[in-house]
């Protein structure tokens, strides 16, 4: 219970910092290493993966739309 506490607290804190980044390139580097952090070679894959998604998606919002 303890760990599972720690661990939450741990993704909480990456997931506060990666919202402090403003390109793609930073969120997705933010997300390899809470990944990484978190479980290792696979979970900075899929922390990188998905920093890059939500770097493409806020910049998708910040066009203007036609």
């Amino acid at each position: 219970m303890r760990n599972t506490l720690i661990l939450l607290a741990a993704v909480g804190a990456l997931v506060a910092l990666s919202a402090c980044n403003t390109t793609t390139e930073q969120k997705a580097a933010v997300g390899a290493v809470g990944g990484a952090v978190v479980a290792g070679p696979v979970g900075a894959a899929v922390g990188g993966a998905a920093g890059a998604v939500a770097g493409h998606v806020q910049e998708d919002d910040s066009k203007p739309h036609n």
